[in-house]
């Protein structure tokens, strides 16, 4: 367990070394300069914001639970939610989160198979908005005859989002029928194969919640992405630079696209130089390392600074004490 932490502790701090040293070295000493001009008051807001976006998932966790967890208030569920975006920028490629939301709903008394089931859905919402909002960038490119720059890329990301949402929409739905045809299989494992049923039937009343629940739980997942998709924006019209929202939007989900394929938390590196790749053309170096220097800030050390107490008084909490009167509050 001790060389686990070392090896994760290495990464990490190879992570935020990455995530400070690629932005400048982009924009050079003319982007130190830029940031100290940066007003404090917009990095405030900034702040702020990031708190309103935990808000909004700890919204949907709640929606999501539906009460199977017991009674959970709203500094309950922001705990959950800090706790797991701590692990997943403290984790290559996110590893830590899921682990870690089902750590915390089983001192809650949820089985690991509903718990795995709410984390699905929630996954799903999110490719479900990425879907909606790179297809409206598409058609908003087209219906004003203005070309989006790497229109081939939202492309290919519109193609492998739906792929992995029908791929996964299949495989839940025939899953019986799968362990049925391999019945060797399942007798040599009947452990796992109950533990695929479990999860299945899980998924399916987890979907099964009232339509205005689940509505309600999409709604607060837009709510939050169109918030935290902001900070970039936020932090260019700070520098002054003159960059469409839209844009800004674009360039945040292609950036932390890539930073899926670095191995280091928090997609840092691909992340920082994707980003800057696309921002350049349009504001130059100087600019453009700032404004990841901001935008990392707010959307990764922030997380990890602020979730790192959170994490450590919840994951390092003794067993039987998941409920308190601050999960019954809200």
């Amino acid at each position: 367990m001790a060389e686990r932490r070392r090896h994760y502790g290495g990464w990490l701090a190879a992570a935020l070394v990455l995530a400070l040293a690629v932005p400048l070295m982009i924009g050079g000493r003319d982007a130190l300069t830029a940031l100290g001009d940066f007003p404090p008051d917009r990095l405030a807001g900034m702040l702020a914001l990031v708190v309103l976006c935990w808000n909004l998932n700890a919204l949907r966790l709640r929606l999501l639970l539906a009460g199977r967890a017991g009674p959970l208030g709203q500094r309950g569920a922001l705990g959950m939610v800090m706790a797991t975006e701590f692990a997943i920028c403290a984790t290559p490629g996110g590893s830590g989160g899921l682990p870690t939301l089902l750590a915390l709903l089983a001192r809650r008394g949820l089985r690991p198979s509903r718990a795995s089931a709410v984390f699905m859905v929630d996954q799903c919402c999110d490719l479900l908005f990425f879907l909606s909002a790179l297809t409206t960038l598409v058609l908003v490119s087209l219906a004003t005859a203005v070309p989006w720059p790497h229109q081939w890329l939202l492309v290919a990301a519109i193609v492998a989002l739906l792929l992995v949402l029908a791929t996964g929409a299949m495989l839940i739905r025939h899953l019986p029928a799968l362990l049925r045809r391999r019945g060797a299989a399942r007798k040599r494992r009947p452990r796992l194969a109950r533990r695929l049923l479990g999860f299945r039937q899980a998924l399916v009343a987890t979907l099964a919640l009232p339509r205005p629940v689940l509505m309600l739980a999409m709604a607060s997942c837009a709510a939050h992405w169109l918030t935290r998709y902001s900070l970039l924006y936020l932090a260019l019209a700070g520098l002054g630079a003159d960059v469409a929202w839209s844009w800004a939007f674009l360039v945040q989900m292609l950036s932390m696209a890539a930073g899926q394929l670095s191995l280091l938390p928090g997609g840092t590196g691909a992340a920082e130089l994707g980003t800057g790749m696309l921002l350049i053309p349009l504001v130059g170096q100087a600019t453009a390392g700032a404004a990841i220097v901001i935008w990392r800030f707010v959307t990764f050390h922030c997380y990890l600074l602020a979730g790192a107490p959170v994490f450590l008084a919840m994951v390092g909490r003794p067993r039987g004490r998941g409920t308190t009167d601050g999960d019954r509050a809200g």
